[in-house]
């Protein structure tokens, strides 16, 4: 049986790791067998920790992209809330996955700075912060992604995004 990769992109504080975290609690209930690979978490854990420049960010999308191709490979369904602002790393997961799922987490930008905790748009603002998406770096939306939701907290995109990975695994 093959696995599914479930992409959350969007701005930084647009609710990606939230929402993921909660379709995780439905699939765990649903005993379907699933995995969340946080963008953020999975950055902190890699040695050497991986920088922001244009070209450690091209190493550090395709790098998260192949650790969810190959886990999915093993059956597993697995939920990447990660910004990946370009489209390009995005669509190189989609034209290598067994099923592939973009959710799309459309906050606006101002939005996101108002629900930022960790301050990284104030820093942005400040000049401490170089190269944040919805800052002062470029975010490629998705032009057609499977699923759109308005945050962390969209019920009807959490039910949406449930029935598409359980119609994955029937395929």
């Amino acid at each position: 049986m093959s696995g599914a990769i479930v992409w959350f992109t969007g701005l930084p504080s647009s609710g990606k790791s939230r929402l993921a975290r909660r379709v995780q609690t439905n699939l765990f209930e649903k005993q379907l067998p699933c995995c969340l690979l946080d963008g953020d978490r999975v950055r902190a854990l890699l040695r050497p920790a991986p920088g922001y420049s244009n070209a450690e960010r091209d190493d550090f999308y395709f790098t998260l992209g192949g650790l969810a191709l190959e886990l999915s490979r093993q059956g597993l369904i697995v939920l990447v809330p990660a910004t990946a602002n370009r489209k390009q790393y995005r669509d190189w997961v989609r034209a290598r996955a067994p099923h592939f799922i973009e959710v799309w987490l459309t906050a606006s930008a101002k939005e996101c700075r108002r629900r930022d905790a960790k301050g990284l748009y104030a820093r942005a603002g400040d000049g401490e912060v170089r190269g944040l998406p919805g800052a002062d770096l470029a975010y490629d939306a998705p032009e057609a992604a499977e699923i759109t939701a308005t945050g962390g907290d969209d019920d009807d995109a959490l039910v949406r995004i449930v029935q598409a990975v359980e119609a994955s695994r029937a395929v």
